[in-house]
């Protein structure tokens, strides 16, 4: 998140001309620029970095002071917030092919197409490895262009030059490229593993050489791994204003003074599933939209249940209580206002939808009730008879800029703060505030497997 990175001086020297970097990450927000990895050199502004910049490439590339030794950025772009990416970078310049001495892997695959090519010399001293200091999560010089998501399985090798598959695989079932959660490996001298598995020591290295991070900032240990992706806020698709995304996509914010409507980036289609939100305002809604009906061509001032987003769309209103859906303002429950927590149980095995505030089921609800929809909101869609598949949704109003909508889809926290009865699905999947109704589950990629595909 913003201002949190890790960082290590060293206190030796390992071996300067090969090292192997290896990392799953989840991105948050496009359009930044967002350091994954850098060490300094010397004179005092020189650096060796890993980056995505603001145009969503990999930068991978030194600055020595004057100039640069290497600079290889991709074509391709990276811009999907919702899929955790495996990268691998190996960097071994005694390597007599000039294209050998930095190769780039994404996902087990190595990348052959930059859109700048050039590599550094034979046996070129890298940055990497020596005494200066080395940052996870930032610009180390500054520090600055903090990354904001996740990160996991964080392996840097000193000395020894390993491919992609030394630390992922496909999988035989699925044909997904997966972890090898303890792959055979020679970290040397400065190398690390970082599993940021301990939440009160997240910079603690588990490679047997104690090489431990300092935590510089408020740093959020999260469920969401590459194994189980949990559903975020998807910055590629807003409607009417765009919204500026912070805490891995969890929290938005819009400072335009018209309503914007957020969606997340997990749709579903069938089976139960329950999630939470709250705003810092009195100004929000919290529902579900029709995935087809997301985008209509970005009109101004479209909320939740507005007729202009569809016929497919329902939204709980803070001021009021009333839901709303096609235009309509219909009776339902309690008004709400800031940093009340509203739950939502979407029912799509019998098109029901539930709202609770602070725990209450609001008009009487019974999520548990099935067929008959004890209180529920029917979500049957009048222009179609396909139900398709729905996104949780929040469409919020402020103007000042400094309001604030939070989701949590399973991870437990509001932002950077965590649920305090930690309530789990019948699944043990995912951690709420509230009690998770008999048979819904967290929105995330097991959950839905298992719903959907089952």
């Amino acid at each position: 998140m913003p201002s949190t990175y890790l960082s290590r001086t060293p206190s030796s020297a390992g071996t300067t001309t090969k090292a192997t970097i290896s990392f799953w990450t989840k991105l948050a927000g496009v359009s930044t620029n967002r350091h994954f990895i850098s060490q300094k050199g010397s004179p005092t502004d020189s650096i060796d970095e890993i980056k995505i910049s603001n145009s969503d490439v990999i930068r991978i590339e030194n600055y020595n002071g004057s100039g640069s030794d290497y600079s290889l950025i991709t074509s391709q772009v990276l811009r999907d917030t919702n899929a955790f990416y495996h990268i691998v970078i190996v960097f071994d310049s005694t390597q007599a092919t000039s294209s050998d001495r930095i190769k780039l892997y994404i996902n087990g695959e190595q990348v052959t197409s930059f859109s700048t090519e050039t590599y550094p010399s034979l046996n070129h001293n890298f940055y990497w490895n020596t005494t200066n200091a080395i940052g996870i999560g930032a610009d180390i010089r500054t520090p600055t262009n903090y990354f904001d998501g996740s990160m996991a399985h964080f392996h840097f090798i000193d000395g020894t030059a390993y491919d992609a598959d030394t630390f992922g695989e496909t999988d035989a079932t699925t044909g997904i490229w997966k972890p090898k959660t303890a792959p055979s490996v020679t970290y040397g001298t400065n190398g690390f593993f970082l599993k940021f598995e301990n939440s009160g020591s997240m910079g603690t290295d588990s490679s047997g050489n104690a090489n431990n991070f300092t935590v510089n900032g408020t740093l959020t240990q999260t469920v969401d791994t590459p194994s189980n992706v949990f559903a975020t806020l998807n910055p590629l698709n807003y409607n009417s204003q765009p919204i500026l995304y912070k805490n891995g996509n969890t929290v938005g914010y819009s400072s335009v003074a018209t309503w914007s409507t957020a969606f997340s980036t997990l749709a579903v289609s069938s089976g139960k599933y329950y999630f939470e939100a709250k705003s810092s305002t009195n100004n929000g809604f919290v529902g579900i939209c029709k995935a087809d009906e997301t985008y209509p061509a970005q009109t101004a001032g479209i909320y939740l249940g507005n007729a202009s987003l569809g016929t497919a769309s329902w939204g709980y209103y803070a001021q009021n209580g009333n839901y709303v859906h096609n235009g309509s303002f219909i009776a339902y429950g309690n008004s709400w206002t800031n940093n009340e927590i509203i739950g939502c149980a979407l029912d799509l095995d019998n098109n029901k939808l539930y709202f609770a505030k602070n725990g209450t089921w609001q008009n009487s609800g019974d999520p548990t009730s099935g067929a008959t929809g004890t209180g529920a909101i029917s979500i049957t869609d009048p222009a179609s008879t396909e139900y398709g598949f729905y996104l949780p949704a929040f469409s919020h109003q402020d103007g000042s800029g400094t309001g604030t909508f939070k989701c949590n889809f399973g991870n437990g926290y509001f932002g950077t703060t965590a649920v305090s009865s930690a309530q789990s699905p019948s699944d043990g999947i995912g951690i709420f505030e509230y009690e998770v109704p008999s048979g819904y589950k967290a929105l995330c990629t097991k959950s839905i497997n298992a719903q959907e595909y089952s």
